[in-house]
C-alpha cells in the first residue's frame, strides 16, 4: 500500500457543530473539549456547536477549538489510518506534532490557547492586514510584492505558499491595500481576509518571542522523538528530531508557511494518499493544484474523486492518487 500523508488544517476551516457528534458518542473526545475549556476559559462548545458566528472567528476561541476538532477526529481515525508523515497548516501543525507523539495534547491545548490570545492582541491598533492572492504566476506575485514594498516603504510578505495558483500576501493595511490596486492592474486578485493581524509575517515578532518563551517552558520530558515525519511549515521538510520540530515551532509565527513544497516533499518521499482530518476539506483540495506536474491527467480535473468519510459533520477526505 502507498504511503499515507496526514494532513490537519489550520485556522478558516472551523465550522457549526464541528466534532459534536463524534464528542458526544465517546466521553474520551468530549473530555478533551472541557480540557480546551479549561486552557482558553471560554465554552468552546457553545460558540462552536450552536453556531455563535462572531464568536467563532475570534482567534482566541478558534485555536483551542479546531486544534481539538482535528485531532479529536484523528483519535477516531487512529487505528484505521497508519501514516508515514504529517503535516499542518500553520495552527493545524499543533495537531501534527500531537498526532505524532511529539508533545501530548494536553500541553497542545495549553499552547494553542496562548498562541490564540498572543495572536489576537498582537495587533491591538489594527496595522496589519492579509489578502489572498489568485490569477497570477508566483513570479508576478513575487514581483508585485516587491515593487509594492519599496513604493510603500511599508512591511509586505508572502505568508502562506499555498498552492501554485494561490498564495497569500501578509503586510501593514496601507501596503495591503495599494497591492490590491497593484495586483488588479496585472490582472489578478487580491481578496482581503478577515483576520486580526499580519500574520506569518514580521509584525507578529513580539508574539512570536512570547509564543518562544512559552515552548521553552515546556518540560523537556514532554517532547518525544515523532513516531512519523512531521513535515514543519518553515522547512517544509520531515523531522522527528524533538528538538529540532521544538526548535521550527519557536520560528513558525513569523515564517511564511512553505505549503506547497510540504506536499511536493512529501510526494518526494513515496507519500500518495493524504488524508486530512478536519472540517471542509480546504486542504484536500490543495493537493492536485500542487502535484498537477506529479499527477497523471485523470487526477487533475476540476472535481478530482475524493472519499470523503463523515464522521458526523466532521470528515476525514481522502484523495488516492
Amino acid at each position: 500500500m502507498a504511503a499515507i500523508a496526514l494532513l490537519f488544517p489550520g485556522q478558516g476551516s472551523q465550522e457549526v457543530g464541528m466534532g459534536r457528534e463524534l464528542a458526544e458518542a465517546h466521553t474520551e473526545v468530549m473530555d478533551v473539549w472541557k480540557q480546551a475549556e479549561r486552557a482558553s476559559g471560554v465554552a468552546l462548545r457553545e460558540i462552536y456547536w450552536d453556531g455563535d458566528e462572531k464568536a467563532m472567528a475570534d482567534t482566541k476561541h478558534l485555536q483551542p477549538a479546531l486544534t481539538v476538532a482535528n485531532y479529536t477526529l484523528w483519535m477516531h481515525l487512529s487505528q484505521k489510518v497508519k501514516p508515514a508523515a504529517t503535516a499542518g497548516h500553520s495552527l493545524g501543525e499543533y495537531s501534527a506534532l500531537a498526532a505524532a507523539g511529539v508533545l501530548p495534547i494536553g500541553t497542545v491545548i495549553e499552547l494553542v490557547a496562548l498562541r490564540g490570545r498572543l495572536m489576537a492582541e498582537a495587533d491591538p491598533e489594527g496595522k496589519g492586514a492579509m489578502a489572498a492572492l489568485v490569477r497570477l504566476s508566483l513570479e508576478q506575485v513575487e514581483t508585485c510584492i516587491a515593487e509594492v514594498a519599496e513604493a510603500t516603504g511599508e512591511m509586505l510578505v508572502i505568508a502562506n505558499y499555498n498552492t501554485p495558483g494561490q498564495v497569500v500576501a501578509s503586510g501593514t493595511k496601507n501596503a495591503i491595500t495599494v497591492l490590491q490596486e497593484h495586483v488588479k492592474a496585472h490582472k489578478g486578485r487580491a481578496l482581503p481576509l478577515p483576520v486580526s493581524g499580519a500574520f506569518h509575517s514580521p509584525l507578529m515578532a513580539d508574539a512570536a518571542a512570547e509564543m518562544g518563551k512559552a515552548l521553552a517552558a515546556v518540560s523537556k520530558n514532554a517532547w518525544s522523538k515523532a513516531k512519523f515525519p512531521v513535515y514543519s511549515n518553515v522547512s517544509a521538510t520531515g523531522e522527528t528530531d524533538a528538538e529540532a520540530l521544538h526548535s521550527l515551532l519557536a520560528r513558525q509565527m513569523t515564517s511564511s508557511v512553505y505549503w506547497v513544497n510540504t506536499i511536493n516533499n512529501q510526494w518526494d518521499a513515496g507519500c500518495r494518499h493524504f488524508v486530512e482530518c478536519g472540517p471542509k476539506g480546504v486542504l484536500t483540495r490543495m493537493v492536485a493544484p500542487i502535484l498537477e506536474g506529479h499527477l497523471p491527467e485523470a487526477a487533475c480535473k476540476p472535481e478530482p474523486a475524493w472519499k470523503t468519510t463523515s464522521v458526523g459533520n466532521m470528515q476525514a477526505v481522502l484523495e488516492f492518487v
